[in-house]
């Protein structure tokens, strides 16, 4: 109600239902609110600080999960490409596949050993080294590949916290990070990574019991997804739309878009990059999720069936 409407009439009532001092508020005609705009950058390496240094402790939420939707700036890398400091350092694609790199390979050791190996490697990584990166100077071309090489990271040290453990600190901690990654990609133009972050949000709040909130960013995370040319990514994003609404049992969406998965991914997929974050999901990766779902909607045969045909495929594979 800020600019619309001066607390002097509601204020006193709740002030004394609530104990409250009234004087904590200023009861004055306010203007129009100002329009603030939550610097993406800043606001990353704060929650990468607060993770190292253990300053705070927030716990994953719904609504946070849901204003995640709404906070991606459209013009942060114009914006940076004209006002960077006179002594910033300059970037190029040299640093950009550098973050690349680093995000390969820390990934590629906490699917080995797991994703408390090495989380706060990636996280001083993207606090002390992509930090002054991305507060550098350079082009908008460079900047986009730096913001969504910065959401990989960004993404990778979620999925690292969320597979440590189940404590409510690290719940809160994943979901800060699947929001940051999908606030960088959006910003960066890339709709795979921006809907890759958004199904990490989307898988939380199905684990957490957040089933409305889960299909809403099953849906957000379609609807950036759906114009790709990757199948496979197509199916990944639909299938997590169609595990969402199955959690919410809300059969017919789950079967629409369950169905819509099988579609993408029975297309070829020769065109698919190894880059992609989505070219792990295999035909058999997808026929057990398609299981898990159709157990959900109660269709038992058919979940048998699908459980049958994921684990027929890597042999089939093999020979």
């Amino acid at each position: 109600m800020t600019g619309e409407r001066a607390p002097a009439f509601w204020w006193p009532h709740i002030a004394r239902v609530l104990d409250l001092a009234p004087g904590t508020i200023a009861v004055t005609e306010s203007a129009a609110p100002r329009a603030s705009v939550v610097d993406t950058v800043e606001s990353v390496i704060e929650l990468g600080r607060s993770d190292v240094d253990r300053r705070s402790f927030v716990t994953a939420s719904s609504g946070y999960a849901l204003a995640a939707l709404g906070l991606p700036d459209p013009d942060s890398v114009t914006r940076r490409t004209k006002t960077a400091p006179a002594g910033a350092v300059r970037v190029g694609q040299g640093e950009v596949a550098a973050v690349r790199q680093m995000v390969k390979s820390l990934g590629d050791s906490a699917a080995e050993l797991g994703g408390g190996h090495g989380r706060h490697l990636a996280v001083r990584y993207l606090i002390d080294d992509v930090g002054p990166w991305l507060n550098g100077r350079y082009s908008e071309a460079v900047g986009r590949d730096l913001f969504a090489a910065s959401s990989q990271l960004a993404h990778l040290a979620g999925w690292m916290a969320g597979d440590e453990g189940d404590t409510p600190e690290l719940r809160g901690l994943a979901q800060g990070y699947y929001a940051h990654a999908y606030r960088l990609a959006a910003e960066s133009g890339d709709l795979e990574l921006s809907a890759t972050a958004l199904r990490g949000l989307a898988v939380q709040c199905i684990d957490l019991g957040f089933r409305a909130e889960a299909v809403q960013l099953g849906e957000a995370c379609v609807d950036h997804g759906r114009h790709l040319d990757n199948p496979r990514a197509v199916a990944y994003y639909e299938a997590t739309l169609a595990n969402a609404a199955a959690q919410d049992d809300d059969h017919r969406l789950a079967t629409r878009h369950l169905a819509m998965s099988e579609s993408a991914i029975g297309k070829p997929t020769a065109a698919v990059s190894g880059e992609s974050w989505a070219a792990h999901y295999s035909p058999g990766r997808w026929a057990h999720e398609s299981s898990m779902i159709l157990t959900r909607l109660g269709d038992l045969d058919a979940a048998e069936e699908h459980l049958r045909l994921a684990l027929d495929i890597p042999v089939k594979s093999a020979c």
